[in-house]
């Protein structure tokens, strides 16, 4: 079946070369509305982004939300570190608690507590210096004697030794870091438990304050919370586009000065380009979706398909034009055939990208939508925009003296250049079928060594280096990247502060906590623990509203006693009357504690486990789910905490970049097979046009395991991508490939093939190769790897759909010709089917 689909591309022909006047006010129009939304566009960055609607992270909030005070105000906190010789000298713990005290007089700060170790010394030496100017007056009266003596009584307090240095010595009475903590007060709602992740946070300013006091106050303290990570969050963004945007740009305008060689034809392919990103970023603010840090590469994205458009574009007007066709005439001919291998690169691009809409992550599919939408735009604007504007501007040029600088086409019959693409032609013709056999085996073996490619998803991933490089520092105002300090920070508090300890996890559970086995339940889940667990007596050690039980009946005589009344198996753990036991436990010192395992409503609980310092991440989750699958009856339990949510998005990455693949590559062969069929009546084709892709997304994946990068939040799309760029060099082969295959033999067809498209798809690889290979300079490097696998993506489909490609286009055509020497059906040979103007003007001439 042969659609006559001429009819709506003679209708754009008309508009773009009859009209061109009236189809660029129009575009202009619609650029005036998009630029109304990018006033609109907000933005996102941080881990929490990627972990919504995940069960993990959902009990998580719940864990925030209900384990805390049930007053008007939330809370935040500000960490002090704290690094000297020995931070329990006097001279240095008089340095915490003088800046603990300027921090507390600010009204600013919303200072509610402080606490450190130096407080917990000056109370040791004198129990009534409870307020900061008391602790601060009895160090100065102190001796060191009496400072070491009070450090040596703490050595077994946890309230204490939890604030230093796993580098603690007792005896000397030293350490070399320590941390106190300042709480703060909020308004209700804004509590910064989860600030850092989402992008913002109401600290921010209260610790970007509390930093430039630290800077003037004495003693090495330096001040880290959720609102410095926030910050930085945010600014590395920026800071990236500052350094990627400009150098993208560069390297772009030096390679289309190379593939154009005109100033008029470079300044409109790059007015172009900049309305592509307009449109799309406006579309952003519009439809009200979130800036994130993965769509950073959406502008270099565009840019490379834009560029590709324009590039064949302007090349297959020039070729035209060589042949003597007038301005309209030329025009007409290139459109009518680029409009449709540019509707079938779009298409199956389109469905790359929107592969991504099957991913879990919010943050994957949006930038599924926007890529998808953005490259839409870009094929209307090259599609028809920049036709139109380039027919009106040649027009102009023959009435003013507008300057012309070369028109000729890159890649003509008989050059150097010609003869280096027409590679895979002299392969296709002596030996196809054993190159594309030992190209298949070879993609099976990148296949299948690209399985052990790892997964992660951390923190550190949204956050600048420890070290930023020397070349981005040397780089002058405004591009030079800020201080960065939350990654060395992170760094310097697990390697002095946890290195010796094992993390936690914890097990939400849902249910009447006043029903007589529910504390029992609590009790029962924590015997026999896993192996990942710290565990005595085969019990796992834990937190939780029966370990605060338990604590106050060793201190409260009558609570003992009630407990031990309403303990039916004498286990410690009360059975009957919980209600009355948790009021008592409400009204006792200890009620603070128990709202931090113990919801108000009294309808759920948290039990916090200890889990062992040499426990891997999935071992520690393995074994929450299963204590978490412990709980009976009527109570729904499950395992959340940061290890386990962030390891789930992992899992989500992974499953995310495998969907996505199978989507993209089982919709662009649905798409191809039944836009070949309906345009070409050739369905067959498609089959030859996608084994290009097969080996380019085969050996991408093989080189991401080389080159030990592994799937993240930014390199899950690497491969729907690779299918959704790529895609489009082989299908501007395929598509010129047939127009040539009606006018004559297979050899020659394929010779004019890659030397007429092939200069237009090196110069297209050169400029997006590059353009998107600047992503390196990122100030992130997962962004600057997904630069780089893009980069190696775009290279892999160049090289496979002129040396791949050939070959398997000549054994499709054994199969679907009758004869390799004649012009295939519906050629120059044949009766014209359409009384398109191709069919009146392309005698002759070299398409």
């Amino acid at each position: 079946m042969d659609l006559d689909h001429q009819r709506v591309v003679d209708w754009a022909d008309d508009h773009i070369v009859e009209r061109p006047g009236k189809v660029m006010l129009a575009f202009f129009v619609v650029t005036a509305v998009f630029m109304v939304g990018l006033g609109n566009v907000s933005t996102e960055a941080g881990t929490q982004q990627f972990a919504e609607d995940i069960p993990a992270q959902e009990a998580l909030d719940k864990v925030n939300d209900e384990f805390s005070s049930s007053f008007g105000e939330d809370t935040g906190s500000t960490q002090l570190i704290q690094r000297d010789q020995n931070v329990l000298s006097k001279q240095s713990m008089l340095n915490m608690l003088r800046l603990q005290q300027k921090l507390s007089e600010r009204p600013e700060m919303r200072v509610s507590s402080t606490s450190s170790a130096a407080s917990v010394v000056a109370q040791t030496i004198d129990p009534n210096a409870t307020t900061l100017d008391q602790q601060i007056t009895t160090l100065e009266r102190a001796t060191q004697t009496d400072v070491r003596q009070a450090v040596r009584q703490n050595a077994d307090n946890p309230a204490f030794t939890g604030t230093l240095s796993n580098d603690f010595n007792e005896e000397d009475a030293s350490a070399s870091a320590t941390i106190g903590v300042v709480q703060h007060t909020l308004p209700a709602g804004l509590s910064g438990s989860s600030a850092g992740q989402s992008g913002s946070s109401p600290l921010t300013p209260i610790q970007t304050q509390a930093q430039r006091i630290a800077a003037t106050s004495g003693g090495d303290i330096t001040v880290f919370g959720s609102g410095i990570i926030s910050q930085e969050f945010s600014t590395v963004t920026t800071d990236s586009l500052l350094i990627v945007t400009p150098a993208a740009v560069l390297l772009i305008v030096m390679f289309l000065v190379i593939a154009y060689r005109d100033l008029v034809d470079l300044l409109l392919g790059a007015f172009a380009l900049a309305m592509a990103v307009i449109w799309t970023f406006g579309f952003l603010g519009l439809a009200g979706i979130p800036f994130n840090q993965i769509m950073i590469a959406v502008p270099p994205l565009l840019l490379a398909v834009g560029i590709d458009f324009g590039i064949h574009a302007v090349n297959r007007y020039r070729e035209d034009r060589e042949t003597g066709l007038g301005i309209d005439e030329a025009m007409r001919v290139a459109t009518d055939q680029l409009l449709v291998a540019f509707f079938i690169v779009t298409g199956t691009t389109v469905i790359g990208f929107l592969s991504n809409l099957a991913s879990d992550l919010a943050p994957i599919r949006d930038f599924g939508v926007v890529a998808g939408v953005g490259i839409t735009f870009t094929f209307l604007i090259f599609g028809v925009f920049l036709p139109a504007a380039k027919v009106w501007i040649d027009h102009k040029r023959e009435r003013y003296p507008i300057p012309t600088f070369s028109e000729s086409p890159l890649g003509q019959e008989g050059s150097a250049l010609g003869d280096v693409l027409s590679v895979g032609v002299g392969i296709a013709d002596k030996a196809p079928v054993v190159f594309l056999v030992a190209t298949l085996l070879l993609s099976a073996g990148a296949g299948a060594y690209a399985t052990g490619v790892d997964t992660s998803f951390s923190q550190e991933d949204f956050l600048p280096p420890e070290e930023v490089p020397a070349y981005l520092q040397a780089l002058p105002e405004p591009f030079a990247p800020s201080d960065y300090s939350v990654v060395s920070q992170l760094n310097f508090l697990e390697d002095k502060f946890t290195s010796t300890q094992g993390g936690s996890v914890t097990i939400y559970v849902e249910g009447r906590m006043e029903n007589d086995a529910a504390l029992e339940e609590v009790y029962r889940a924590g015997e026999n623990p896993p192996d990942s667990f710290v565990s005595e007596d085969r019990r796992a050690e834990s937190e939780s509203i029966v370990t605060v039980i338990q604590s106050l009946a060793e201190q409260d005589e009558e609570f003992a006693a009630l407990v031990e009344r309403n303990d039916a198996d004498d286990n410690g753990v009360p059975d009957d009357n919980l209600g009355e036991i948790y009021d008592y436990l409400e009204s006792s010192p200890m009620s603070s504690q128990a709202s931090q395992y113990l919801a108000e409503d009294h309808r759920s609980t948290r039990v916090v486990y200890t889990v062992s310092a040499d426990a891997s991440d999935r071992e520690a989750t393995n074994d929450a789910r299963h204590v978490a699958s412990k709980f009976r009856g009527n109570y729904d339990a499950i395992a959340t905490g940061s290890t386990i949510v962030f390891l789930e998005v992992s899992d989500l990455i992974f499953t995310s970049a495998v969907t996505s693949l199978a989507l993209a590559l089982g919709g662009t062969v649905v798409f191809l097979v039944f836009i070949y069929w309906l345009l070409e009546d050739l369905p067959s084709i498609a089959i030859a046009n996608l084994v290009p892709i097969v080996a380019s997304v085969a050996f991408v994946a093989a080189t991401m395991r080389l080159l030990g990068i592994s799937f993240n939040a930014f390199t899950a799309t690497i491969l729907s991508l690779t299918i959704g760029l790529g895609i489009d060099y082989s299908v501007h082969v395929v598509h010129r490939f047939i127009d040539e295959r009606k006018e004559t033999d297979v050899m020659t067809a394929l010779r004019r093939t890659v030397v007429g498209t092939g200069g237009a798809l090196m110069g297209s690889m050169f400029t997006t190769a590059f353009g998107i290979g600047v992503l390196v300079l990122s100030v992130l490097s997962v962004l600057g790897q997904f630069g780089v696998l893009t980069a190696i993506s775009i290279v892999y489909s160049f090289v496979t759909s002129l040396v791949v490609l050939p070959p398997a286009l000549v054994i499709w055509d054994r199969f679907a010709n009758d004869d390799p020497n004649e012009p295939m059906g519906g050629g120059r040979d044949s009766p014209p089917d359409s009384d398109s103007p191709m069919n009146a003007t392309a005698d002759g001439e070299l398409l």
